[in-house]
């Protein structure tokens, strides 16, 4: 006896797909796999978060502590939404139990609204929910740049792209 087949359940896309664009910054720094994602919203602000691909995120790396201390005179901290940052602005630092340490860095030009101090308290929520709760900060690029401040970032599908070519690379060498 035949069955039917049974329907598809809809998708519902997650809160960050429905309300904010993806962009990607590959190899940040020239650091390879060094990837960060910037979720923009409709108003422009951009969230700064660490792509899927970023060691932190694939390696099973135990993050011991992050830091928003970038140098002896400038704690994100300490922000009080003042602080201008450009594309190669660090954020913050992240230091793992192997000795490895990552600097975030902010990939837009803008005002640093927020930074997230959840983060500092348990560090497992950057590696377990990167998009949402394990944001790295919020910035607000100037009105008059917002329409060029994704200039030099990726796309999901270019993303994509880099992504699957760092995977063939991989298995070619091997």
């Amino acid at each position: 006896m035949a069955t039917e087949p049974e329907a598809a359940e809809p998708v519902v896309p997650s809160l960050v797909d429905r309300y904010f664009t993806r962009w990607y910054k590959a190899d940040v720094k020239g650091k390879p796999c060094e990837d960060h994602c910037i979720l923009q919203h409709s108003n422009r602000i951009c969230v700064i978060t660490l792509a899927g691909s970023h060691p932190v995120l694939q390696s099973g790396k135990t993050i011991k502590s992050i830091s928003y201390q970038i140098s002896t005179n400038c704690s994100r901290l300490q922000n009080k939404g003042a602080q201008f940052l450009t594309e190669l602005a660090p954020l913050c630092k992240i230091y793992c139990s192997d000795g490895e340490e990552y600097t975030i860095s902010s990939c837009v030009r803008g005002r640093l609204m927020e930074v997230n101090e959840n983060i500092l308290h348990k560090p497992s929520i950057l590696q377990e929910k990167p998009s949402t709760e394990g944001y790295i900060a919020v910035v607000l690029p100037k009105f008059e740049e917002s329409k060029s401040i994704t200039e030099g970032l990726l796309t999901q599908k270019q993303y994509e792209e880099i992504i699957v070519k760092r995977i063939n690379a991989t298995t070619a060498t091997s």
